[in-house]
């Protein structure tokens, strides 16, 4: 094994978690250096969410990697719900909001690029990560790079690495509490080069199962039905996919589908996971590695951005200041928001999705609830709140 490298804080996984975070710490002076087990075409080709709120947006600003965001993004002010015969619209721009339509693969992209101008040490490929001494400190993580075994020396280590990665494993088991709900359907999601049906999101709830109508951008789609969790991608041809879109969407809307040809086709289950605490040792976790959310609510890529910003600003206080107030309540403080957003994503995942067993009363409460919230400018607030995140306290650093 080649001599050990030394850092202040190895970040595993370059998700845009990662990346961020190392971004982050490198504007601040803080020497980093980030391992991804695949290689860096595979995490720039992977395609992911495309909303990113009003808050998320003002993180990447800080950051340094809002260039093109501004160029190309969709700032939107607005969702529409559409349930039974009816269509409602949530105004964001009454209460002073928006969202950001950014596909994540190419924030990845910007991260990336933003990495290699500040000269950020990156590895990719770097297989079975093993991580030591967490409870000590000085931490070491292992890995094998091109067959040849690695090692690098760290003061912290950052689990930025998802919910299938080492760092969260590496954690005793006693030393976790997990809580779980794995829900009983999936999403088939589209991508097409194919102008959107609508200007916003439309948010759809019908008898056959829910669909969304999103984008990436001006010309191209993202669109969503659910489908069974056992049900295969590849049985689904374009034809099938575009005809139960429209089946599901008000026909003033399904009207205005195009069918086009899918450039890539995917089925996600749905699934919510938080891991409690946050930190073992000189370990914190961050991103997927702590929690997931169904993607109905459009917070997981938004709590990645708000964890590793409040895990940015306590290392940063560690290093420039002496203080480690931040750090050790970097825990509790991130779990109290991701809860929030967990509680909001499981909500809206309940009223606009069909249930397995669902009853005639169960469909009513459902309409009732979305009724309710289309009329209600109090219900909407609120909803237009969690949807589009809690501004930031400051330009210094994000409030719980």
């Amino acid at each position: 094994m080649s001599t050990p490298q030394r850092t202040q804080v190895a970040i595993v996984g370059s998700g845009p978690a990662g990346l961020l975070l190392a971004q982050l710490l490198r504007r601040a002076g803080v020497d980093t250096v980030l391992l991804e087990r695949r290689s860096c075409e595979y995490v720039l080709a992977r395609v992911r969410a495309g909303v990113l709120e009003q808050g998320t947006v003002e993180i990447l600003r800080r950051a340094g990697v809002v260039a093109r965001l501004d160029r190309e993004g969709l700032v939107h002010h607005g969702v529409e719900i559409a349930f039974g015969a009816h269509r409602g619209r949530i105004d964001f721009a009454r209460h002073d909001a928006s969202v950001t339509i950014y596909g994540q693969t190419e924030l990845t992209k910007d991260l990336v690029d933003a990495r290699d101008a500040l000269g950020g040490t990156s590895v990719y490929e770097a297989e079975d990560v093993a991580l030591e001494g967490l409870d000590g400190r000085a931490p070491r993580v292992r890995w094998r790079e091109h067959g040849v075994e690695r090692a690098l020396d760290c003061e912290f280590v950052a689990g930025c690495d998802g919910y299938h990665g080492a760092c969260r494993r590496s954690i005793p088991a006693a030393a976790l509490t997990t809580h779980e709900r794995v829900y009983p359907f999936a999403w088939l999601g589209v991508l097409a080069d194919v102008e959107p049906v609508a200007d916003e999101l439309i948010y759809a709830s019908h008898e056959r199962g829910f669909a969304l109508c999103s984008m990436r951008s001006a010309t191209r789609s993202r669109c969503y039905v659910q489908c069974a969790v056992d049900d295969d991608a590849s049985a689904w041809s374009d034809r099938r996919f575009w005809d139960e879109l429209r089946a599901r969407l008000p026909a003033e809307v399904a009207a205005r589908v195009e069918p086009a040809r899918s450039i890539e086709k995917s089925i996600a289950p749905l699934r919510s996971f938080v891991v409690e605490p946050l930190r073992y040792g000189r370990l914190f976790l961050a991103g997927d590695a702590a929690h997931i959310v169904p993607p109905t609510g459009a917070k997981g890529l938004n709590l990645a951005v708000r964890d590793v910003d409040e895990l940015a600003s306590a290392l940063i206080a560690h290093y420039r200041d002496g203080s480690d107030e931040l750090l050790d309540g970097y825990s509790a403080t991130a779990l109290r928001r991701i809860w929030r957003a967990e509680r909001f994503s499981a909500w809206l995942t309940s009223v606009l999705h069909a249930y397995p067993g669902r009853s005639s009363f169960d469909r009513a409460l459902q309409i009732a609830e979305l009724d309710y919230l289309v009329g209600s400018a109090s219900a909407q607030a609120a909803f237009v709140e969690s949807y589009t995140g809690t501004p930031l306290a400051s330009a210094g650093g994000a409030r719980a």
